[in-house]
């Protein structure tokens, strides 16, 4: 138990250390940062319920001011911004990741975990996100859709990175990949 706990705070601190790269904040005020990909790894190393679980303890920091997002930004204000869709949507994108990489056992390791990544870091984040921006921009859908279209590049370079990063903490490390680990070790 202790070391499930101890895993989760480890992969949230990975999301605020990956907050320290420069963000870049387009136009419409959602910013494109490394944070992401740290929601994919929280998913495809840890599984669905400890990623989800992770991203959660992060948010949470976040929801209490702490600047843990990039550029330092924190506090509950950031909830009814614009971003506020892509925030929620982060523990349910790991929860995706994870459950793939878990279930998914037929295919090599970099490219299950590159395809979950893809499937709950970008599809249902910018579902989430999507819905944040028609929430809180003055914007058509077919408009928040093309806004959105400038993270994909980005985001499916994070996606490939996580699921490299993840076979080869696999390899480095058997047993470490928890997504992969025997599931009747559940939280």
């Amino acid at each position: 138990m202790e070391k499930n706990v101890a895993l989760i705070a480890l992969f949230a601190a990975l999301i605020a250390a990956l907050g320290l790269i420069p963000k870049i904040t387009l136009a419409f005020g959602v910013p494109i940062t490394a944070q992401s990909m740290g929601v994919m790894l929280c998913g495809a190393v840890l599984g669905s319920r400890k990623g989800a679980l992770s991203v959660l303890l992060f948010l949470l920091l976040v929801a209490i001011g702490l600047p843990l997002l990039s550029g330092g930004r924190g506090g509950l204000g950031l909830f009814v911004s614009p971003s506020a869709g892509f925030l929620i949507g982060w523990p349910a994108a790991a929860f995706v990741t994870g459950w793939i990489v878990e279930h998914w056992r037929l295919a090599p390791l970099t490219l299950v975990a590159c395809v979950a990544s893809v499937i709950g870091g970008i599809v249902v984040l910018y579902l989430f996100g999507i819905i944040g921006l028609l929430i809180t921009l003055d914007k058509t859908l077919s408009e928040v859709i093309w806004l959105v279209a400038a993270f994909v590049p980005g985001d499916l370079l994070k996606a490939i990175i996580a699921g490299m990063l993840t076979a080869a903490l696999a390899k480095a490390r058997p047993g470490s990949v928890l997504s992969r680990a025997n599931r009747t070790d559940a939280v």
